[in-house]
């Protein structure tokens, strides 16, 4: 972009681009992974009662985008579990998290000013994440644009995706949860990541690839910012959604008049059955009742004819 050049910021892209993620930047997004699940209903108590399913939970939650895209691009979904390095980080973190004495590590991560430094540093990796998977599908998938955005997407929110999988390891199971009946932030913005870097691999977007990478990072970097101290989840894209939701998905059915008609008919024809149905028993009734007077008449009258010939007999 000639604008950062402009701006001389080109240098600071460029060693953004070339910086290192481990250890410091994967330690805070192990950091604040793992906090996120402690923060989950009742992974706590499954914490006290099943040590196992929840280290497997945080491992999930740590490497999910690694192990969905794997998935996805039919490589070993244990493949992330083999660098010994990372997972051992990893486990330390969670065992700090959930067993740390005094649970000391959990009370000052979860302190503002900690707490934003680190979601701020995993707001970078998630940068490296989607991008990384976009690069490795484009080496197997050359000129397939949607697969590039849907490995992206899986690497940089594999977590979220994934979450039903997580929810059954810890014993929950909450459908309505879904990450794609109810997008997250998280979700929505490693979508837009994804579809951007996917353009760029494409050339579809004459955008270098380092400032790509400065200007999303520092996007979610502030906006994440902003979301923590305001204390707001409302996304950024919130009316530009509602726009586009309100003029391409709800309008006008041509089959409204007619499933109205068709509900009416229906409702119609109930009634009118129901209706047909009540005049036969009224006149069933009152045939029952007719007869039964008549049958009571003629009890009355048989033993006055009894009475009448006894009398005729005697005399």
């Amino acid at each position: 972009m000639d604008l950062l050049k402009v701006l001389q910021v080109d240098e600071l892209a460029h060693g953004l681009a070339n910086f290192s993620m481990f250890p410091y930047f994967d330690l805070a997004h192990y950091i604040v992974s793992v906090m996120s699940l402690r923060e989950q209903p009742g992974a706590l108590e499954v914490s006290r009662v099943s040590p196992l399913a929840c280290w497997f939970s945080s491992m999930l939650f740590c490497f999910g985008g690694a192990v969905l895209s794997g998935i996805m691009l039919a490589e070993p979904p244990v493949a992330p579990l083999s660098n010994g390095t990372s997972v051992l980080l990893a486990t330390i973190v969670w065992y700090l998290v959930f067993y740390c004495p005094g649970d000391l590590l959990y009370c000052c991560s979860a302190l503002l000013p900690l707490r934003l430094v680190l979601s701020g540093m995993k707001e970078v990796t998630r940068t490296w994440k989607v991008l990384g998977g976009v690069t490795q599908a484009h080496k197997k998938y050359k000129d397939s644009l949607l697969v590039m955005i849907a490995i992206g997407w899986a690497r940089g929110a594999g977590g979220g995706l994934i979450s039903k999988f997580e929810q059954l390891v810890r014993g929950v199971w909450q459908p309505e949860t879904n990450e794609l009946l109810k997008m997250t932030y998280p979700t929505k913005i490693t979508l837009i990541g994804a579809v951007l870097f996917a353009l760029q691999q494409t050339q579809y977007l004459p955008v270098q690839k380092h400032h790509l990478m400065l200007v999303y990072t520092v996007f979610l970097v502030a906006n994440k910012s902003r979301m923590m101290l305001t204390g707001s989840s409302a996304s950024p894209f919130a009316p530009i959604e509602s726009i586009i939701y309100k003029t391409l998905f709800i309008g006008s059915s041509p089959y409204a008049a007619l499933t109205d008609d068709l509900q009416d008919s229906c409702t119609d024809r109930d009634a009118s059955a129901s209706s047909g149905d009540r005049g036969p028993v009224k006149k069933r009734t009152a045939a029952s009742q007719n007869n039964g007077k008549n049958g009571s008449l003629q009890a009355k009258d048989q033993p006055e004819n009894a009475d009448t010939g006894r009398s005729k007999k005697s005399d």
